[in-house]
């Protein structure tokens, strides 16, 4: 691994530990800006992780860099393990949405919105466009140069894997919506909070769509097969079965924002607990 990795003259990633689920081990970090620098993503809760971060920014520094906030995309705790820590230490203020701002438990300076713009100065200046995109966390936003075709994109997509969407934070026929709100965009990077730029983004969040709705018709091929109705606990073997035993309890997860869905969509109904092809 490779850290610091300077991607453009105006972009540098940055891959820490953070406790993520697989296959996922680390979280990039991004610092947009050629002079004026946003830091994107204060991941890491580990001590020795939150040196080698604060390191890297001193380093950004001294090539002339100044950065001016630490950004986060949402609230979970791979994303901002180090908020408190990183912003105390370098002095800087927290951007966030308000949405994620209600959840971070540390100061929020600046509420960002859908359509704000954040205006960097460098060399060649850069103006990154504010994305509230929803489904995958309530406040969850990515950041979009399209003077660059680059799009920062937070868990809305991996480069290796899938995202989880579950009910408590997520849902599912809003995360699917903004996946496709994000491929038309036409951007020609994608940088992920996990893995790899992907450098095909369009047909990245097009794969991502299909896989989702490939996934919504095998939940919905088991309730069918189910008859009478089943749990959602007893859905999973059917419709999860080309994933390891292993991940079924993530499985089930995932499972139960997927009958959301097709609840809200009509094709199948619940008494709470057990569900049915509606209108058997």
């Amino acid at each position: 691994m490779i850290r610091p990795r300077e991607l453009s003259s105006s972009l540098v990633a940055f891959a820490a530990k953070t406790p993520t689920l697989p296959p996922a081990t680390h979280t990039n970090s991004y610092a947009l800006g050629g002079r004026d620098v946003l830091l994107v993503e204060p991941a890491t809760p580990y001590e020795d992780e939150q040196r080698e971060w604060i390191a890297w920014v001193g380093g950004l520094a001294s090539q002339g860099r100044r950065p001016v906030a630490i950004a986060v995309t949402h609230h979970h705790a791979d994303h901002v393990g180090g908020a408190a820590a990183l912003a105390r230490a370098l002095g800087l203020p927290v951007w966030a949405h308000a949405a994620t701002a209600s959840r971070l438990g540390v100061p929020v300076a600046r509420m960002l919105e859908d359509g704000d713009e954040v205006t960097l100065d460098g060399p060649v200046a850069s103006r990154w466009r504010v994305l509230h995109t929803p489904g995958h966390a309530p406040g969850h936003v990515c950041f979009h140069d399209a003077d660059r075709g680059v799009v920062v994109v937070g868990d809305m997509v991996a480069s290796q894997g899938t995202i989880l969407i579950e009910t408590h934070d997520g849902h599912m026929a809003t995360y699917v919506a903004q996946l496709r709100r994000l491929s038309g965009l036409s951007a020609r990077l994608a940088l992920p909070a996990h893995g790899e730029p992907i450098d095909d983004p369009v047909a990245h969040f097009d794969r991502y769509v299909a896989h989702r709705l490939m996934r919504e018709e095998k939940v919905y091929a088991a309730v069918a097969a189910a008859g009478r109705g089943s749990t959602a606990a007893e859905l999973v073997a059917s419709a999860y079965d080309d994933a390891p035993l292993a991940l079924h309890p993530i499985a089930r997860l995932a499972l139960e924002a997927h009958l959301v869905k097709l609840v809200e969509d009509g094709r199948v109904e619940t008494d709470g607990e057990r569900y049915a092809v509606a209108g058997r």
